[in-house]
């Protein structure tokens, strides 16, 4: 069965954009998933990660015919490959890829939750996603994502296109 998935893709450590560019082109290569979109890609200010670098931040959206699980693994993978150290979660990171929304599916297991837990309160998520798809339904909250938009205040979570930079 196809689905589709939306990926956020992220950096704040070395060459930023070339990291983000470079894990979409890795997604692209997974067997049985392609990017049918990508959003821009957008300057943001870190959340809840006290002082460090900003982001670079964007999100895609695959067509997938591979579980979420398997999904997760290769993503995992493709971070690994790109320099992603896992250690302090609020840490910098090379590459950060997170799986916000897999189909209609809602997955909560030790491994993987989806959609993505944090999603709907942060703005480097949901310009990009709102580019992409603005009426997609949220298949916990019940609300477009273009309306999760309206209720994030920007206080704390600049998001500035990255041609505007």
């Amino acid at each position: 069965m196809v689905k589709t998935a939306y990926i956020s893709i992220g950096s704040n450590m070395g060459d930023k954009l070339a990291n983000c560019i470079k894990a979409a082109e890795l997604i692209d290569r997974i067997p049985r998933c392609e990017i049918m979109e990508q959003s821009d890609y957008f300057s943001t200010e870190p959340v809840a990660m006290g002082d460090c670098e900003w982001f670079i931040n964007g999100v895609i959206s695959l067509s997938v015919r591979i579980s979420a699980h398997d999904l997760l693994k290769t993503l995992l993978k493709i971070e690994t490959d790109l320099g992603r150290q896992r250690g302090d979660i609020q840490g910098p990171r090379t590459i950060d890829l997170d799986i916000l929304i897999f189909g209609k599916d809602i997955i909560e297991d030790k491994k993987l939750k989806v959609p993505h837990p944090l999603m709907h309160l942060r703005r480097f998520v949901l310009i990009p996603i709102v580019q992409l798809a603005p009426d997609l339904t949220h298949p916990v909250l019940g609300k477009s994502m273009a309306s999760l938009l309206e209720n994030v205040p920007e206080k704390g979570q600049t998001v500035i296109p990255l041609q505007e930079t």
